[in-house]
């Protein structure tokens, strides 16, 4: 992460997001890996774990730039 206010922003916005839009997020994630989850298995989780990945990935991606 560059800043701390962008990193405090793209925590905002994944806070902000619901269920069907994280899960969205997470399988569309294009990044150095691939996440590979099943419907099933994202249905299970809460949806602080949802951002908790979510937020993982993007951080990580950002972090290679």
């Amino acid at each position: 992460m560059s800043s701390q206010g962008q990193f405090e922003q793209l925590v905002v916005s994944i806070a902000a997001l619901g269920r069907d839009e994280l899960k969205r997020r997470i399988k569309d994630f294009r990044g150095r890996f691939k996440l590979d989850f099943s419907d099933s298995y994202l249905d299970s989780l809460s949806l602080d774990r949802l951002r908790h990945i979510l937020l993982a990935a993007l951080i990580n991606a950002r972090a290679r730039q």
